[in-house]
């Protein structure tokens, strides 16, 4: 059983609690800390996105029709369909030459209440580009489309799209690709089920892309600036990814997942001011993935938040940018401080290597 990691109090006593796990990795593969279980296998989900879209960049695609980092910083997005994002997916489009017909992610409404609210307010039904996936899917598209494949079929597992964005995952994350247990995401395409070791790896190699495959290096190179450039159009307003990659010094590179899953990539320079990392011996990048037992989305943020903070990572000045995602006081409707939500873990020093 995954240890306990968040706790909610409320006067005296401890009213809530939630449980995860979560893996510290350096970018040669070796856990430095963990909580729980930093072997634990589980879906990916949406904290893949920047890995998958990098053989659209690596193949030429993205220069071939014309697209802009911030077309780039889309296709690795959960965005909020706010009017950026859906200009921005449908711009990518237009310049590879597809339709936003050809997108099979689905439809939701926007992610951010303010968009939502205001397609009601205009009669409009939320069309496939409101999807928070769609950027995604445009990247998938636009690689089908450079390479001459079908179309219709990007989606499917055993399509050449998804073969290659496999092949590509398994070397980010320095795993076989016959060992990665295959699932079908929220938006159709297939997600990827390993240890949170390797989740954290590649991370670790995004934000030290000169750990990176030769084939990969450049992509990996080109996804990290877009993301630092653009981090609004990674998630958007009120959103943990753009709030932590948005702190001053691009130290951060972060990316949610669906069901409690959030990982989080620290560069080099990033790493030499932590003295934790340093005393552990950290080689290159690191890369963090927490995993919320319970799937809760808040409990990977605070776990996330808290891991930083135990690295020696956050200023005050962070703490206060990212007080709604962190530890803090819980408060009633009238204001009043009743209790409060806190990280109830401290990272464990482990060592295992890949």
């Amino acid at each position: 059983m995954a240890p306990v990691v968040v706790e909610w109090t409320r006067g005296p006593l401890v009213e809530s609690q939630a449980r995860g796990d979560a893996a510290v990795v350096d970018a040669t593969g070796r856990i430095l800390f963990k909580v729980g279980d930093g072997l634990k296998v589980t879906y990916w989900r949406s904290a893949a996105k920047p890995v998958q879209a990098l053989p659209v960049i690596a193949s030429g695609a993205v220069d071939r029709f014309g697209l802009a980092p911030e077309h780039v910083a889309v296709m690795a997005a959960s965005h909020n369909a706010e009017p950026v994002h859906v200009e921005t997916v449908l711009e990518a489009l237009k310049r590879a030459g597809l339709s936003p017909d050809l997108l099979q992610c689905g439809a939701h409404p926007p992610m951010d209440r303010e968009a939502a609210a205001a397609l009601q307010a205009a009669d409009q039904e939320p069309g496939r580009v409101h999807s928070n996936c769609s950027g995604k899917h445009t990247g998938m598209l636009v690689l089908a489309k450079h390479l001459g494949l079908p179309l219709e079929d990007y989606l499917e597992p055993q399509s050449a799209v998804q073969q290659l964005i496999l092949q590509c995952v398994a070397r980010v994350a320095a795993i076989p690709a016959h060992s990665i247990a295959i699932g079908v995401d929220g938006c159709g395409v297939p997600v990827f089920g390993m240890p949170l070791r390797h989740m954290a790896l590649a991370y670790a190699r995004l934000a030290d892309p000169d750990h990176l495959d030769a084939e990969d290096r450049e992509a990996g190179l080109r996804m990290r600036a877009a993301m630092w450039a653009h981090p609004y159009l990674v998630a958007g307003r009120g959103r943990i990814c753009t709030d932590l990659m948005s702190l001053p010094g691009r130290r951060f590179l972060g990316k949610s997942g669906a069901e409690g899953v959030y990982s989080v990539g620290l560069p080099p320079e990033t790493v030499a001011l932590s003295p934790v990392l340093r005393a552990a011996g950290a080689v290159g990048g690191v890369g963090i993935t927490v995993k919320a037992e319970d799937g809760r989305a808040d409990v990977s943020q605070l776990m996330a938040v808290a891991i930083l903070d135990q690295l020696g990572l956050l200023t005050a000045e962070d703490r206060a940018a990212l007080a709604r995602y962190g530890p803090g006081p819980i408060t009633n409707y009238a204001g009043r401080v009743v209790g409060e939500r806190r990280a109830a873990f401290a990272l464990t020093p482990a060592e295992v290597t890949v």
